[in-house]
């Protein structure tokens, strides 16, 4: 049986559960020594030193995120005395992790023979919930000195009527000096589930001196032949062409197209005003009265904008951190980070948000501001939320506890709230002054008819397409890295994605609003917006082939926290597109329209 690169080999009466089974939840280590609260795990030992075994979930193979706690089946603890665990990050919370005492005693270089540590009294009750685990493929997670392990629960005979439980867990710890930097385990002791029977569990360690540094001893959780394949190469190469493309098309349009509109605009200035009303008046500069009116709905379209800069700070800023530091090496750090460079960037959201709003002639800037600081958080936490209750009557270690919920909205309220009314404040004064080049006419220009395909739908619809090419192959990567039990460590290649996704986004939105303003149709603020946004569509259309076609996914729990957070990436996603794309076409008509002599 093979899972993604790691087997589970019959040797006789064993299974070997080889620690390479990479699990991507398993975020980063920032600090390499360190205190856990309830007791000391430092990355130094001494000799005879406690070293702790924790137990951390169990759940389905095929259901990444449903998990339960390691103890919700029937397993019993060692003797020795229990250690209280609690949450070191937001991001371990939020990610369910629930580690529990093994109750195991296991010292730093003190061999242990196998030993009985506990024993199953099997009723028929336990017995079912193991074979229900078996026919389910639950699997195990556990953590020695943050090196996480993998076992399997049990496994039938081919036939399906017999199941057995795996019962004796063979531990081989590798150690570069006073530090522990390699785990294996091996799972023994196949017995068969018979009710009202005891079963007895048991355990041993071996330690061996190894040569792998400590700085090193997570590479062997990564998998470079899937992350630098050939075709994730290939993906980029790809992209970084249709960039070229789409800059040559761009700078086409501003050299010669635009050269020859002035050119021609500039000859229309020397005729008189007979030739000028018999000529064939046409093009973008018609509407040099309109194309700084401000947006509908300038409220909302201004929170949009700020929250999509926002986004993009923070897309920017964690990738860079990813880069430098090693965010895949303890739990819960990249989410963890994330909520911190969130929370601290809000002044990006309040500054982009309230200068637009202050521009466009909005007067509800307060209004404004909640909105611009709420919108995000509003988004995920109701989803989140939302998907905490089915995790709750699953009895699912994915429950949010009601302290961390609390300590989101403290968050949002006491952290983000405020710096976003920093932002706006700074956004309104420094930058929140119309200083279009063109003057706004009192009475909006009628727009002229045109052919079907120059519609703002049809530029939207068809504007995300080529943003969402450049990044599909780079999606499959994220998507298994997250959904499957891949851990995502090639940060370089998501910089580069990025760069490539924002160059292409603003590229198509300066395309389509040329052709847009050329029919004489100036409503192109959400026009430019929406067709870049228009990319999360394509995204969670893709969402569902991933989830049909490549994972074996099942049960309401696990669909509802796919399509959900799946939901929450796209539209989080659009939301970055779209304020890309606009702040680029901005810069675009901005600079067109003061090239151009207006009387």
């Amino acid at each position: 049986m093979t899972l993604c690169g790691n087997r589970f080999n019959n040797v006789g009466a064993s299974v070997v559960v080889l620690w390479a089974a990479p699990y991507a939840n398993y975020d980063a280590a920032i600090v390499p020594i360190r205190r856990r609260r309830g007791f000391e795990l430092l990355m130094n030992y001494t000799d005879k030193e406690e070293v702790v075994l924790w137990m951390n979930t169990v759940g389905p193979y095929h259901n990444r995120q449903e998990t339960y706690k390691y103890f919700s089946l029937p397993f019993c603890a060692g003797s020795k005395k229990t250690i209280s665990h609690y949450h070191e990050t937001l991001g371990e919370a939020l990610q369910g992790v629930e580690l529990e005492f093994s109750g195991l005693d296991i010292k730093f270089k003190d061999e242990v023979l196998q030993t009985t540590y506990c024993e199953i009294d099997l009723d028929k009750a336990k017995r079912d919930a193991f074979v229900y685990a078996i026919k389910n493929h639950y699997w195990y997670q556990m953590y020695i000195d943050d090196l996480p392990i993998w076992g399997i629960v049990g496994e039938a005979d081919e036939n399906g009527e017999d199941h057995y439980l795996w019962t004796y867990k063979k531990l081989e710890i590798g150690f570069n000096g006073n530090r522990i930097v390699d785990v294996n385990l091996t799972s023994e002791g196949k017995v068969r589930l018979v009710p009202n029977t005891r079963i007895a569990m048991s355990y041993s360690v071996k330690w061996k001196k190894s040569d792998v540094k400590f700085e090193d001893r997570f590479d062997k959780y990564l998998d470079p032949s899937f992350f630098q394949h050939r075709i994730h190469w290939f993906s980029i190469f790809n992209s970084f062409m249709m960039v070229i493309f789409l800059v040559g098309l761009v700078s086409m349009i501003l050299m010669r197209t635009l050269r020859k509109d002035y050119a021609r605009y500039s000859k229309e200035e020397e005729m008189d005003d007979m030739d000028r009303d018999l000529g064939d008046e046409y093009g973008w500069k018609q509407v040099h009265g309109d194309v700084f009116r401000p947006s509908s709905h300038p409220l909302i379209f201004s929170s949009l904008i700020g929250s999509g800069c926002q986004i993009f700070s923070v897309s920017l800023i964690v990738i860079i951190v990813a880069m430098v530091e090693d965010l895949y090496t303890e739990r819960g750090s990249m989410l963890s980070t994330a909520i911190f460079v969130y929370a601290a960037t809000s002044p990006v959201n309040g500054y982009f948000g309230g200068s637009l709003y202050a521009k466009q002639g909005g007067r509800r800037w307060i209004k404004q501001m909640f909105i611009g600081a709420f919108l995000i958080p509003a988004m995920v936490c109701g989803t989140a939320f939302f998907i905490n209750f089915i995790a709750i009557y699953y009895h699912a270690s994915r429950a949010i506890p009601f302290g961390t919920m609390v300590a989101v909205c403290c968050i949002c309220f006491f952290v983000i709230l405020p710096l976003n009314l920093v932002g706006t404040i700074l956004g309104r004064n420094l930058s929140g002054q119309p200083n279009f080049p063109c003057r706004v006419n009192a009475v909006p220009r009628p727009i002229p008819e045109k052919k079907w395909f120059m519609e703002p739908a049809v530029i939207v619809c068809l504007g995300g397409i080529l943003p969402f090419g450049s990044i599909f192959i780079e999606m499959y990567f994220i998507f298994t890295s997250f959904w499957a039990y891949k851990i995502y460590y090639v940060y370089g290649f998501m910089m580069l994605v990025l760069v490539i996704l924002c160059i292409v986004t603003v590229c198509v939105t300066i395309v389509c609003t040329y052709f847009l303003l050329n029919a004489e149709d100036y409503r192109w603020q959400w026009t430019s917006f929406l067709s870049a946004a228009s990319t999360a569509v394509y995204v969670y259309m893709y969402s569902f082939y991933y989830y049909f076609f490549k994972t074996k996914m099942y049960g309401l729990f696990q669909t509802s926290f796919y399509f959900g957070y799946m939901a929450v990436f796209s539209t989080a996603l659009g939301i970055m597109c779209g304020a890309v794309g606009y702040m680029g076409t901005s810069a675009f008509v901005r600079k067109i329209y003061t090239n151009v002599k207006i009387d």
